[in-house]
């Protein structure tokens, strides 16, 4: 009894391949047409992929034009600020000229309204200084010597302690932290 049982298992596995072949054929050959249906696939990711790239192109070409005017601005700005750099110093010091000016024309000068004016010119001049912060280098008497600030132009004998300040020959100036002229000092020798 089990041959014929497997025997009609055999019968029905040799029936079902000749429809399996069968199946197999007609898939491959409705699958040959499908092949002309997945090439419009490509050509639309193909046509997709071109667009992205002219998209990230044209993005990449204004990113590029953004950097150049950027870059273009700020060398612009760089050189007006070179140009006007001294233009608040400027502004400040043409008030000094004007009273230098005024002071020439006075007809009959006396030694007290000279004096008076230039005191006023003065005042004027320092305060165009310290609104620049044009500071002063004026070291005292005994001060310590600082090669940063000061030049020693004569080394004299003195009751002071060595490489301090004996006298000030000259101020000298800062422009912030910046030395503008050193103060020309004499320094004390050593002993």
């Amino acid at each position: 009894m089990q041959d014929q049982e497997n025997k009609e298992v055999l019968d029905q596995q040799a029936g079902e391949a000749p429809a399996a072949d069968a199946t197999e054929g007609a898939t491959a050959q409705a699958g040959a047409p499908a092949t002309p249906s997945a090439e419009p696939g490509l050509e639309e990711q193909l046509s997709a992929t071109e667009a992205k790239l002219a998209e990230m192109h044209d993005a990449f070409m204004r990113a590029k034009a953004e950097a150049d005017n950027i870059r273009r601005r700020a060398q612009e700005d760089v050189s007006k600020a070179h140009k006007f750099a001294i233009e608040s110093f400027a502004e400040a010091m043409v008030p000094v000229r004007d009273s230098l000016e005024m002071a020439i024309k006075v007809e009959a000068p006396t030694v007290e309204s000279i004096r008076e004016g230039v005191e006023m010119t003065l005042k004027q001049l320092t305060a165009a200084f310290e609104k620049n912060r044009l500071v002063e280098v004026m070291p005292q008497a005994g001060d310590k010597l600082d090669p940063n600030k000061h030049q020693a132009v004569a080394v004299v004998p003195s009751e002071q302690e060595a490489n301090t300040v004996v006298t000030v020959l000259q101020k000298g100036y800062m422009i912030a932290d910046r030395l503008l002229r050193p103060a020309i000092v004499t320094a004390a020798a050593p002993k």
